[in-house]
């Protein structure tokens, strides 16, 4: 059995609005195809229980070895012909993230 971080995303709908949520979750199992259905199991657990709905998409990473610090977790590559700074500003720093700056 291997560990897997599995990133499913979730659409909130709030009085400002729409967010979306990424969450990266832990699972033991025997392949990616059984870790991404025991974490759509619990996303949809997870978003029935918030009152926001699972977008039904998942993506898995095998983890090298059992989790520990600085184990990576979670790993996507993305082609891009945007330089640094744009590819940021275009998918992680849009200005409308909830989250602190450092």
């Amino acid at each position: 059995m291997d560990w897997y971080g599995v990133r499913c995303v979730f659409e909130w709908t709030t009085s400002d609005g729409r967010a979306f949520e990424e969450r990266i979750t832990l699972w033991q199992a025997s392949s990616a195809d059984e870790a991404i259905a025991l974490a759509e199991a619990e996303a949809e657990t997870y978003a029935a229980d918030n009152g926001f709905d699972y977008l039904d998409f998942a993506q898995s990473y095998r983890l090298d070895g059992a989790p520990g610090s600085g184990a990576e977790v979670f790993s996507l590559l993305r082609d891009s012909a945007l330089e640094p700074s744009e590819y940021l500003d275009a998918f992680f720093d849009t200005g409308t993230e909830r989250q602190q700056h450092h």
